[in-house]
């Protein structure tokens, strides 16, 4: 009898072996097999976790205001990359671009100067990669504005960052609970408490039945 595989994991599958000095961001859309939604830090390839629901709830709850609150001329994409230099290809989990950055049906990374507005949900273990290291490159590559998200009590805290070009670092965060209101990038208001609407929805509709 065979030994079972360690992990889980299919006797047949291989992960990959860096080259010297480590990928490079062009290795990102070559490397076979990876798993979706890969990202390369330092050269170091970073693989995601399984999502939770209060994670995927947030992007659809953000990616939706923001796809009605942005300018024509600023689009909006949920889990792309941003090639930042040759070692680094962080993929926040919302982006707001400029709309020329769009090349085609085939585009898998967006260039730093083009974004305007980067998001990162923190997951557990995400925490210290969404603290510091992302934003700290986000900043030093001169994206414009940055979003991390936290969770509490359910509900998603947003610290909102806008870069200062003379530092080229993030200045102390807005922190908002309930209601993001914000003038830049452009003015947005979103209702925080309205993460699970659906289900919020649902729960209404079955007490208004239940008094009838």
């Amino acid at each position: 009898m065979s030994a079972a595989p360690e992990h889980g994991l299919e006797p047949r599958y291989q992960w990959p072996i860096p080259p010297a000095g480590g990928w490079t961001a062009d290795d990102l859309d070559r490397i076979p097999g990876l798993p979706p939604h890969s990202e390369l830090l330092d050269g170091s390839l970073v693989l995601m976790s399984p999502q939770t629901a209060f994670h995927a709830r947030t992007m659809r709850l953000l990616e939706n205001a923001l796809l009605d609150l942005a300018p024509p001329e600023l689009d909006v994409m949920r889990e792309m990359t941003i090639r930042l230099d040759a070692k680094n290809r962080p993929e926040p989990d919302i982006l707001v671009f400029r709309e020329e950055a769009n090349t085609g049906p085939d585009q898998t990374w967006y260039e730093p100067e083009d974004v305007v507005l980067a998001i990162e949900v923190v997951s557990p273990d995400s925490v210290e990669r969404d603290r510091d290291v992302k934003p700290a490159k986000y900043a030093a590559a001169g994206v414009l504005h940055f979003w991390r998200v936290e969770e509490e009590r359910g509900l998603p805290i947003i610290y909102s960052y806008e870069l200062d070009p003379a530092t080229k670092a993030y200045s102390t965060p807005t922190v908002h609970r309930e209601r993001l209101e914000l003038k830049v990038p452009f003015p947005i208001e979103i209702d925080l408490t309205s993460i699970d609407r659906r289900r919020s929805s649902a729960r209404s509709s079955g007490s208004d039945n239940s008094a009838e």
